[in-house]
């Protein structure tokens, strides 16, 4: 007996060797240099946006993967801040800096692209007769002279259609900062297709198959105490 044990107790021990050379190879050894665990809010925290934005509509996040890239250095020179967006020295310039002193996150660019969406969006929406999309973009005072055009062109039985084929140009042409509320004016040049027709789908205004040239001046607004990023347009014209 005590040799059969004996031999049991061999063959045992040698397949416990076995085993643990095999799960050795498998899993293999630990050599100081494994990444550590992947962390899924480590990149999303790099990258937050801060809580304020100047833009009308709301812009996506940068990849993570910009963070790694160098980025260029802010502008020194006062006549370079605005550049490609106001003259350095000009009244439109000073303005600008006096909002951004008052509003760390404005960003005149970003404002540009923010304002020219919001540009066609309620020219489209005043087209369509859209009042809830036109109440969140504009003041009280402009919302209800739109209002009263709309429901005056459906008291008639008239119905609009505008098809924007370019926003040309995008120019701030004032910037001022009126106690704590920032106002920037913006010339449009666009290309549209625009008509009115009457209940029998008659063409009573414009043309809808012709292309013509708009220029609107638009002043947008926002008060920069407020936790509301966006701008409203508080008054519209044409321009020549």
């Amino acid at each position: 007996m005590p040799d059969v044990f004996d031999i049991y107790t061999i063959i045992f021990l040698a397949l416990a060797v076995f085993i643990f050379l095999r799960l050795r190879s498998v899993l293999g050894q630990r050599t100081g240099r494994e990444r550590p665990p992947y962390d899924p809010y480590s990149a999303r925290d790099v990258v937050r946006s801060p809580p304020a934005s100047d833009k009308v509509v709301t812009l996506p996040q940068r990849p993570p993967e910009t963070v790694a890239r160098p980025t260029e250095a802010a502008p020194t020179s006062p006549a370079d801040r605005w550049k490609d967006i106001a003259e350095g020295g000009s009244g439109v310039a000073a303005g600008l800096d006096a909002i951004a002193a008052a509003d760390q996150s404005f960003d005149g660019r970003h404002f540009i692209a923010g304002a020219r969406a919001a540009y066609e969006m309620i020219v489209t929406a005043f087209a369509s007769g859209d009042r809830r999309q036109l109440r969140s973009l504009l003041s009280r005072e402009v919302f209800d002279g739109f209002d009263t055009a709309i429901t005056e062109r459906e008291r008639r039985g008239e119905s609009a259609e505008t098809r924007f084929v370019s926003i040309d140009s995008s120019m701030i042409t004032a910037a001022e900062l009126r106690n704590r509320t920032a106002q920037v004016t913006v010339r449009f040049l666009s290309k549209l297709i625009s008509a009115t027709r009457d209940r029998a789908g008659t063409v009573v205004e414009g043309n809808a198959e012709k292309v013509i040239d708009v220029t609107d001046v638009w002043t947008f607004a926002r008060d920069i105490s407020s936790r509301d990023p966006n701008w409203k347009v508080i008054a519209t014209e044409s321009g020549q």
